[in-house]
């Protein structure tokens, strides 16, 4: 297949966007590919903030970028991603570099436990303001679940309203795919 499927292509967006060194963040950090995949980028100059409100979230990450060897760039922190602009210090403000979110319930485990729109919202809106100009926020919208089309129209309203000059919104999606696949909603602050 030349193009290139929905978790590739979030992660592509995200190494065009991340150098060694930069400041990213993992919303939703659930099993801990992403958090590792970031802090492998970023280098030990560089950090990750991974968010999950699920002790298990935790502590399965915590097991990942130990035996991956990458916890000296990373800083898990269980609470909501809705509470990023209070847990990023104030000195990094404005040197973020990019943010992923894979919306749903974590893989595994309960699947009543979900994202919701108003802190999901709320979250991007406050990454965006302390991002760096040219930072990227990817979000990965599943929403086959119980309460993933709420989220998903909830989320596709407040992007396409995002004045065009703060930033650039893209979606990435298969349009003939059965049972709801995931798709990508990506947000590029403008400099």
């Amino acid at each position: 297949m030349i193009l290139e499927r929905i978790l590739p292509y979030a992660r592509k967006l995200l190494q065009s966007a991340l150098k060694e060194g930069d400041i990213t963040v993992d919303a939703t950090v659930g099993n801990g590919h992403d958090t590792v995949f970031l802090a492998k980028i970023v280098g030990e100059n560089g950090h990750v903030y991974g968010f999950d409100i699920q002790d298990v979230a935790i502590q399965k990450t915590t097991e990942r970028i130990a035996n991956e060897n990458v916890s000296k760039q990373v800083t898990l922190v269980q609470r909501s991603h809705a509470d990023v602009k209070d847990v990023i210090p104030v000195s990094l403000h404005g040197k973020l570099k990019g943010a992923i979110f894979n919306l749903g319930y974590l893989p595994g485990s309960d699947k009543k436990i979900v994202t919701v729109p108003a802190s999901t919202i709320s979250a991007i809106e406050q990454l965006i303001e302390i991002m760096a100009p040219e930072g990227i926020v990817v979000v990965v919208i599943y929403h086959g679940h119980e309460g993933g089309d709420i989220e998903k129209d909830a989320l596709m309203n407040f992007a396409q309203n995002i004045p065009q000059d703060l930033a650039h919104v893209l979606t990435y999606r298969f349009l003939n795919q059965a049972n709801n696949p995931p798709f990508i909603l990506a947000i590029e602050k403008r400099g």
